[in-house]
């Protein structure tokens, strides 16, 4: 019987072994858009869902955030809904509603939503961190500051794919500047952010990845249509 029972424990241990060697190299397998080796190389059309589905969750998170502190500051400091906030990414020329942003060049859009989303780089970590020191929300609403930065710096990325993607495709040209050199592309007043207060940034960046999601659509629409558009 100890015999019997050793011998199936070693099948187990083998099993495990096997299925947890497959799901890494799975998982460990990079996204490429060349079709380099040890890459999953995914269809324009999955990128580009991929990304919007990235962008709809990061919008939403957004969203949550506005809307505690809108129930924390609007009662006593009516401050969500005051009038004339600037946004430091209100140089950042973006297209007004979606007949001007069809109608803009595929490059200019691709480059409009990565200047937004690298605009967000710092101001994101700098609300976490104050968020952290707010005592009058919860850690909940402290780790969903962090997970949106996080999560802009893996919409950047899965849109730098996108770019690179349509480029090898010949949709694009090369000339998409932040796939090179992306500090390129903050305006001269990007940090402006640091003189925001904590709800003027959420405000914005609600603002700016409502576009982002919306740009995004519009683009996959332009390039890659199907019954959703």
């Amino acid at each position: 019987m100890p015999g019997t029972i050793r011998s199936v424990s070693l099948v187990w241990v083998v099993l495990l072994v096997c299925l947890s060697s497959r799901r890494t190299s799975v998982g460990a397998a990079p996204i490429c858009t060349n079709g380099q080796v040890g890459c999953h190389v995914l269809s324009l059309d999955n990128l580009f869902d991929r990304v919007i589905q990235h962008s709809a969750r990061m919008h939403g998170i957004s969203s949550d955030l506005h809307s505690e502190f809108e129930q924390y500051f609007l009662p006593s400091k009516n401050q969500i809904g005051r009038l004339g906030r600037i946004c430091h990414t209100s140089t950042i020329i973006t297209p007004n509603g979606k007949e001007n942003a069809q109608r803009m060049a595929r490059e200019q859009l691709t480059e409009v939503i990565l200047k937004l989303l690298i605009a967000w780089r710092d101001p994101l970590w700098h609300f976490h961190q104050s968020m952290a020191h707010h005592h009058d929300f919860n850690n909940f609403s402290s780790n969903k500051a962090l997970e949106m930065n996080d999560m802009v710096h893996e919409l950047r990325q899965g849109v730098e794919k996108v770019a690179e993607k349509m480029q090898v495709l010949g949709i694009i040209s090369n000339s998409v500047t932040s796939l090179a050199s992306p500090e390129v592309l903050l305006p001269s007043d990007s940090a402006d952010w640091r003189l925001m207060k904590d709800y003027d940034l959420l405000y914005c960046f609600r603002r700016d990845s409502n576009k982002v999601q919306n740009y995004l659509k519009i683009l996959k629409c332009r390039i890659v249509p199907d019954h959703g558009c």
